[in-house]
């Protein structure tokens, strides 16, 4: 049971109907997440930018997934590590490629690289040495990727201390943490 109420469409009302509409376009549905989310319309107004605006970086959606993979499984977040590892599905990461992601790793070299940046910021809180980033920019990343890499880990954050705080029920098929 969550720990707060979740706002349901018929409780919408001005910018936060318009958000949910375009949610539930997204998703089919709008997601516990979001419901709990909209009790603040500046918090709900804030993440679907912040998702809306990531989506449309240079990393893209694979990577995006992988990353948020990465992050739930590190936070202990079911409810993000589900809900990413559809989201992964859909955008064409293989299962092997979401079970790497989720202990911080993958084959591919640069999805590596990006993957190491997001687990070194989450398990440091930030506090990375300067080698982390030189390492990224030796793998190849580019100023912009970093950057991105780091927004792409706040945004999870949020996400994941919003579901974990809160206790809100996942409402997608459960994946277990690994607890890399």
């Amino acid at each position: 049971m969550s720990r707060v109420d979740l706002v349901h469409n018929k409780d919408v009302r001005g910018e936060s109907a318009e958000r949910f509409a375009r949610i539930h376009e997204t998703f089919g549905v709008v997601p516990n997440m979001f419901k709990a989310v909209a009790n603040s319309p500046a918090a709900l107004a804030g993440m679907w930018g912040f998702f809306g605006a990531l989506g449309e970086g240079v990393l893209g959606a694979r990577i995006g997934e992988q990353i948020a993979v990465a992050v739930a499984d590190r936070n202990r977040c079911d409810y993000c590590l589900s809900a990413h590892t559809l989201l992964g599905r859909k955008a064409g990461v293989t299962a092997e490629e979401l079970a790497q992601a989720q202990k911080g790793t993958s084959h591919d070299p640069r999805t590596a690289a990006i993957l190491a940046l997001a687990t070194a910021l989450v398990d440091h809180r930030g506090q990375v040495e300067a080698e982390v980033i030189s390492d990224a920019r030796e793998a190849g990343l580019t100023q912009e990727e970093i950057v991105e890499t780091i927004a792409h880990v706040a945004l999870n954050l949020f996400t994941n201390y919003v579901n974990v705080a809160l206790d809100v029920p996942v409402d997608f098929d459960r994946v277990p943490l690994t607890g890399a």
